[in-house]
């Protein structure tokens, strides 16, 4: 299932920003096309971390389980075109009970891009997501399943991708 851009204001994002936000496939595909390069990841998170309840609640957490503790694997990385700044800021959470099988090796992404191992086998993948301009830049919020499992993508746009020649 999935929704079209949804703004939480009434701004809209820059035209050339759009095809990015809406993107079905894979963003990673789209990024390397416009920098004419492969990313380059740069982690400044990757661990375990408790959730917070807006977290739970976007992994589609209820009842009860909302006031337990959800532990995650975390991974937190700026986004590198062809430029010295960065393009993106994304966060991935990997709920423990998504990490199961062949999934684990999400924990050991490293410096490779998510895209490559998300859309390996699919171009599109069933998935909600929200569209909301932060003060750092405009985000889209994905929640993906990802063969039955969820995982939850945030990726922010920064100015420096705004920046650049579309």
């Amino acid at each position: 299932m999935t929704s079209n851009l949804c703004c939480s204001d009434l701004l809209s994002p820059p035209s050339e920003l759009l095809e990015f936000l809406n993107t079905e496939g894979s963003l990673t595909a789209m990024l390397e096309v416009k920098a004419g390069q492969p990313l380059r990841v740069e982690r400044s998170f990757e661990g375990y971390r408790s959730l917070s309840l807006a977290q739970k609640k976007q992994l589609g957490v209820q009842g009860a389980a909302l006031s337990r503790p959800l532990l995650a694997w975390v991974r937190e990385a700026k986004l590198y075109g062809n430029d010295e700044q960065p393009w993106v800021e994304a966060q991935s959470i990997f709920p423990l009970t998504s990490l199961k099988g062949r999934a684990r090796r999400l924990q050991q992404l490293k410096s490779t891009p998510i895209g490559y191992v998300l859309f390996k086998r699919s171009l599109t993948l069933p998935n909600q997501r929200s569209i909301e301009k932060t003060a750092e830049g405009w985000q889209r919020q994905t929640l993906y399943n990802w063969y039955g499992r969820k995982i939850l993508i945030s990726e922010t746009f920064l100015a420096a991708f705004l920046s650049k020649d579309a």
